[in-house]
């Protein structure tokens, strides 16, 4: 029996958090705003970073990120040195702000703070959760780093951001073994089966499990799927999930939302 994820509003903790005046009465529900405008710089810097992304993220692609990075060999930091490169970061793919990315870690490791003082393994996973991002200092493009995450080896979710259009361009799109339903996976085959997109998310879940984190594994499940928002947030790819996920599905859930944020 597959686990039906229904729609829900969530969004980042830090975006109740920002520091700029001009979000001060900026409701929640008006974040993640994709729509387009060519007027808007931001907006339009957002959609060619996606665009760029969903044409080259191929099955194949990911395997050679893989194959790359997943050998550990390109540098060595500490957690604090990592953030510190976050601030020389603006990600490309958030339409809501162009500050650099520390000041997303701190606001989402305060937010969490707040609303779980006792938890302090969940403040360190808010500030560390997007630190993958440091890929971007070492010859990578912000496309195949930042932005919302999605299965490759199958069909495109239909809530994935400009996915009605961005993906004409990609050869997997009309590769018969991945343009189906189920392409290269089993029916309820479950979450940690799926060959992600490449980006932050996995790359900093690899480096943890290969570093043997002490966080639980609540924490890596939150670090992994933190961008799958169209599973986590819109109920996509229902005839992959088992019901076995659903305890992923809360923890990442309950890392995306914080108390003023309401489950509907």
């Amino acid at each position: 029996m597959s686990t039906q994820v229904g729609k829900v509003p969530l969004t980042d903790p830090s975006l109740l958090l920002r520091p700029e005046k001009v979000y001060d009465d900026k409701p929640v529900t008006a974040f993640r705003d994709y729509s387009i405008d060519d007027e808007d710089p931001i907006k339009q810097r957002v959609r060619r970073t996606y665009y760029t992304m969903h044409t080259h993220t191929t099955v194949d692609f990911v395997k050679g990120k893989m194959e790359k990075w997943l050998k550990f060999n390109h540098f060595k930091s500490t957690i604090k040195d990592a953030l510190i490169r976050l601030n020389e970061l603006v990600d490309e793919s958030d339409p809501d702000t162009d500050l650099p990315n520390i000041v997303h870690a701190f606001q989402t490791a305060e937010r969490i703070r707040q609303d779980y003082p006792e938890e302090d393994w969940f403040h360190l996973t808010g500030l560390i959760h997007d630190l993958g991002k440091v890929m971007a200092f070492y010859g990578e493009p912000q496309w195949c780093v930042v932005g919302d995450t999605f299965p490759v080896g199958c069909k495109w979710g239909p809530s994935i951001v400009y996915g009605d259009d961005s993906f004409k361009d990609n050869p997997d799109t009309y590769n018969p073994k991945y343009n189906t339903e189920y392409g290269m996976y089993e029916p309820q085959c479950g979450i940690e089966r799926l060959m992600m997109s490449w980006g932050h998310d996995e790359y900093l879940y690899r480096v943890l499990v290969h570093n043997r984190a002490r966080l639980p594994r609540r924490a890596l499940y939150m670090i992994r799927y933190h961008s799958f928002y169209p599973w986590h947030a819109a109920g996509d790819y229902p005839h992959l999930i088992t019901e076995k996920d659903d305890h992923i599905l809360k923890a990442v859930r309950e890392f995306k939302l914080c108390k003023n944020v309401t489950l509907q």
